[in-house]
């Protein structure tokens, strides 16, 4: 396969940089230091582009933080300058290194995503009697470093491009994970090489597709599976012979220590497709799908705290629709209409003191007259 080449001219034009710096601020135009950066722009992006030509260009250091969902995952939020740099690169590079991905890799792709990926599951199901689903244990904190570069540069041969992305995976903040021993490590190896990539950054997104790129393709060609899909570390299996997929396991298991990978222990499970499937979010049958029960209880709790600070004025209605239609774009694909009525009937929207002279505004409302419409034109 050939390599890529003479990209370092694309990535580090002006028109390039304003493009990554017009994607990049998207959403974020009230932080302080986006509102910083665009007071300056033509100075910001020329000296971005010197810093790039000549090679002078070092990331800065990252914000950590942690959100609580499932669970608590730390968070490395880049500088927006290099948020822009990275927006930079992937505009140049990700086009033609996403061409080699295989279909059914559906995380951070463009026309693919969470629902097209359980779209397909739900296909396969109502054709295959079982499915294998696992994932990767820690898998952003144990990507290796030096594997990913190699990887790269078996796909990039443009030596600008290489550097640039070694300084972005070199800054990645240090992580803390037990000593794994892996096949052909000595004592030191767990910690001479350094793992790791931030959850957080654009560049992270897509160097963890790609670094599992060799492995999709290995399942697909070499194994022969037709029905395998992938999304970051959840990847699943279909087939009608159940002896065969605890086969696959083994190979898959054996596959990824190559990569210093390992399946989670506690994560893999071989279940009859008519029992339904956790596939990203969703309890999926064969004909039909439900959204999990710990999505419509978060939901809950963020609709009340959005209602309460509403109500005390800290935000406005415009901050808060935009998660309302998200929530609501995502349990659509589920059989949720009896419960979205249960979760927006009694939300009401109301600033404290003095009552507004219209009606006050009632979610539920609104939203049933939503999915009135919509059964009627289905």
């Amino acid at each position: 396969m050939k390599r890529l080449n003479h990209l370092w001219e694309q990535i580090t034009t002006f028109d390039n940089l304003l493009l990554a710096y017009q994607k990049a601020q998207r959403g974020k135009q009230r932080k302080s230091a986006v509102a910083q950066f665009a007071f300056n722009l033509e100075h910001e992006l020329f000296t971005l582009q010197r810093q790039l030509v000549d090679g002078s260009y070092q990331p800065g250091g990252y914000r950590l933080f942690t959100i609580y969902e499932s669970k608590a995952r730390t968070i490395a939020a880049a500088p927006f300058r290099d948020r822009v740099v990275h927006h930079a690169l992937m505009n140049i590079i990700e086009p033609p290194l996403d061409k080699q991905f295989i279909y059914d890799s559906y995380a951070c792709r463009q026309g693919k995503g969470v629902h097209k990926a359980v779209d397909r599951y739900q296909k396969w199901a109502q054709r295959y009697c079982y499915a294998l689903k696992m994932d990767i244990q820690q898998y952003f904190p144990s990507i290796d470093h030096q594997l990913l570069k190699e990887k790269l540069r078996r796909r990039i041969k443009d030596g600008n491009v290489l550097n640039l992305l070694d300084k972005i995976i070199d800054s990645a903040p240090p992580v803390q994970l037990p000593p794994v021993w892996h096949s052909g490590a000595d004592l030191v190896t767990p910690v001479k090489r350094r793992t790791g990539i931030p959850i957080g950054n654009l560049t992270s997104q897509f160097l963890a597709n790609f670094y599992l790129n060799d492995f999709d393709h290995y399942i697909k060609e070499q194994l022969g599976i037709r029905a395998y899909l992938r999304y970051v570390d959840d990847f699943f299996v279909l087939h009608d012979d159940k002896n065969y997929l605890h086969h696959i396991q083994e190979q898959i298991r054996a596959y990824l220590a190559q990569n210093r990978l390992r399946l989670h222990p506690r994560k893999a499970h071989l279940i009859p497709t008519a029992n339904g499937v956790d596939v990203l979010g969703y309890l999926v049958f064969p004909q039909r799908r439900r959204l999990r029960n710990r999505n419509g209880h978060r939901f809950v709790r963020k609709l009340r705290g959005l209602a309460k600070a509403y109500a005390s004025s800290q935000i406005n209605w415009f901050d808060v629709k935009p998660s309302i239609q998200s929530w609501i774009g995502h349990a659509k694909h589920a059989d949720t209409y009896g419960l979205r009525c249960k979760i927006f009937s009694g939300i009401v929207f109301q600033r404290q003191g003095n009552p507004p002279k219209r009606q006050p505004f009632c979610v539920a409302r609104r939203l049933v007259e939503q999915q009135t419409e919509e059964r009627a034109s289905s």
